[in-house]
């Protein structure tokens, strides 16, 4: 009887010296599971307007609400007397060790946050980077796939994606269309350049408020060279591209211009 009056006596003590502080660490516990519930609703909701990927979304949520969940363990464990030190130490290095060994995948990670954010690319876009081209089909996590005219699939890590030069064909709503067509010494520069200002002027397409030019650029061995540069819109890009080729070759037919192709004159000497 007397060694359970004892253990009485010491439970008692124990439940008053540490009974408040048990009831308050578990009051902050339910109140901060709580808090964390809306926080973590706000912030998907402040995601979701940002970004339009929902696996990101969904991780970056995830994220958050169990970072904001260890934190308020640790708070509730310093409340009831528990040493946090060595518990925050372990976490630290698990960290670090997890770090380093998924270094590369958390670089791709970080690009792809930083792609999803300040949206440089977009699906949809032709775009080039890491010396390939295509169409942006999907932006991940870690990976972004390009599909090429020829509907190859091609998967760039968003590692250096992010970090390194990225040309995006799609981002302006206008494009300049340039060709370079060849004439022969022997046509007059002038009527190549009226034939080709002709032809510029009746396409619908172009954009006549921006810079076109028609001009001489460049004396080859063989040819005379005139730029031809014209905007149109960036949807209307491959189309005119390819209809130019065409139109511009048979312009310049018409108007008397040969296209010539590259020629050497070989000159012999007869030895007496």
């Amino acid at each position: 009887m007397e060694t359970i009056e004892q253990y009485s006596d010491q439970i008692f003590g124990y439940a008053v010296e540490y009974g408040g502080q048990a009831l308050m660490a578990l009051a902050v516990l339910i109140i901060g599971l709580w808090i964390i519930k809306r926080i973590s609703k706000a912030v998907n909701v402040g995601f979701s307007k940002s970004l339009k990927d929902e696996t990101l979304i969904s991780f970056l949520t995830g994220g958050v609400n169990i970072l904001l969940k260890v934190l308020l363990i640790i708070s509730v464990a310093s409340m009831v007397g528990i040493e946090t030190t060595s518990f925050i130490a372990v976490l630290g290095a698990a960290g670090l060790a997890i770090g380093i060994a998924l270094q590369g995948s958390l670089s791709n990670f970080a690009g792809g946050v930083m792609l999803l954010i300040f949206r440089p690319i977009r699906v949809g876009d032709y775009i080039e980077a890491q010396g390939e081209s295509g169409v942006v089909i999907e932006m991940g996590i870690f990976v972004t796939l390009l599909e090429t005219f020829d509907k190859r699939i091609i998967v760039i890590p968003n590692g250096p994606l992010s970090n390194g030069n990225l040309t995006n064909f799609t981002k302006s709503p206008v494009r300049a269309v340039e060709v370079t067509f060849c004439i022969s010494y022997t046509d007059d520069m002038k009527v190549a350049r009226d034939a080709l200002t002709n032809l510029m002027n009746s396409d619908e397409r172009i954009l006549k408020e921006e810079g076109n030019v028609v001009a001489v650029t460049n004396l080859n061995d063989s040819s005379v060279d005139i730029l031809y540069r014209a905007f149109v819109k960036t949807d209307d890009y491959w189309g005119y591209y390819f209809d130019i080729h065409e139109q511009g070759k048979l312009a310049l037919e018409a108007a008397g211009c040969s296209i010539p192709f590259p020629q050497q004159d070989v000159h012999l000497f007869k030895k007496d």
